[in-house]
């Protein structure tokens, strides 16, 4: 029951600070001088896994999703992490992870699991390949403008790269992001090196690794995003989560229609690890309130219909053995009219 209690909380509300992308911009102006210390190291991570050819380049329109992160970050690192890169990252730094590394059932695990190491092990902001766009071309395509506007529908056929530089999000010593709904996501991440919630995290991989029935849960609650979610929860329950200084940030990217507009990254095509049951369980997540009213009504129904049973039997029961209900078929005594 606890583990089911501690499940369901993965999709409600968050420990840790919520953060605007609007209030990280305007804590950073851009041309001021910022007397905060800078925290996260200038890498931008990325991970390319080819696992149905195994080719180690990109093909080429996510090739431009790298170097417009490079364009709009001058004099960062750039490190793409190929299928034997990451590996030799865990064959090298935590051989103790590697068989349940090569051992999981579904490639995108390990594109999970390594970007958590690689944060780690050198610090930075990770980001999903299908999580950054150009901005230049997002202009061109809404306004042939030179300027942004929260009015502009961006449409799914838009190449990809980063909205801005991203030195603003470089003051906070770790953060996820937070669609608003549901678990937590894993697509974007930033850290300093050795931060102790990548070490519980990583230390995490093994007692979470389980297979289910449903590929789409595998994958969630093994090493993505529900996983990290329930890492997230049990480190702010820690000594060191939950003092307020070291309480993590969580940057508030709510994609539904009515909401601040993204202004760091967006995402595009993706969808590289869907399976036959991501939809079902996408539905179930856009639909808790809903399914929250429909399992009291079925719990309700349940237990209405095992009383209503229980006393038909006991009825029954009675009725077998002779006796009879109060008030019904009493033997009438001699004088009493019939």
């Amino acid at each position: 029951m606890s583990r089911l209690v501690a499940f369901v909380q993965l999709f409600f509300q968050h420990s840790g600070i919520a953060i605007t992308q609007n209030e990280i911009a305007d804590a950073h102006p851009t041309g001021s001088v910022d007397a905060r210390p800078q925290l996260i190291p200038k890498i931008i991570h990325q991970v390319f896994h080819d696992w149905k050819f195994h080719n180690q380049t990109m093909p080429s329109d996510w090739d431009e999703v790298r170097q417009t992160c490079i364009d709009s970050n001058k004099g960062w690192e750039y490190r793409l992490w190929t299928e034997q890169s990451s590996r030799e990252l865990i064959e090298t730094h935590y051989p103790w992870f590697l068989s349940t590394y090569d051992g999981y059932k579904f490639p995108v695990q390990r594109v999970d699991a390594v970007r958590y190491f690689i944060l780690l092990k050198y610090g930075g902001i990770y980001l999903d390949l299908d999580n950054v766009r150009s901005l230049d071309l997002v202009l061109s395509r809404c306004f042939g403008l030179a300027s942004y506007s929260s009015s502009c529908v961006l449409t799914s056929d838009l190449i990809q790269g980063c909205l801005r530089d991203l030195t603003p999000l470089l003051y906070y010593p770790t953060w996820t992001t937070d669609g608003g709904r549901g678990a937590l996501s894993n697509n974007i991440l930033a850290s300093i090196p050795n931060h102790p919630f990548w070490v519980l995290l990583t230390n995490s991989l093994i007692p979470y690794n389980y297979n289910y029935f449903f590929p789409y849960v595998t994958i969630s609650y093994a090493s993505g995003q529900w996983f990290e979610t329930a890492v997230w929860q049990a480190y702010h329950r820690t000594a060191a989560g939950s003092s307020p200084e070291n309480r993590l940030h969580r940057v508030m990217m709510d994609d539904r229609p009515g909401v601040e507009p993204w202004i760091f990254f967006t995402q595009e095509r993706g969808g590289t690890w869907v399976n036959w049951d991501n939809y079902f369980f996408l539905w179930i997540g856009d639909h808790l309130p809903l399914l929250g009213v429909g399992l009291c009504i079925l719990v309700a129904f349940i237990w209405w219909a095992g009383t209503r049973c229980a006393w038909c039997c006991s009825e029954r029961s009675h009725a077998r053995k002779g006796y009879a209900a109060l008030g019904r078929g009493r033997p009438k005594r001699e004088g009493e009219d019939a």
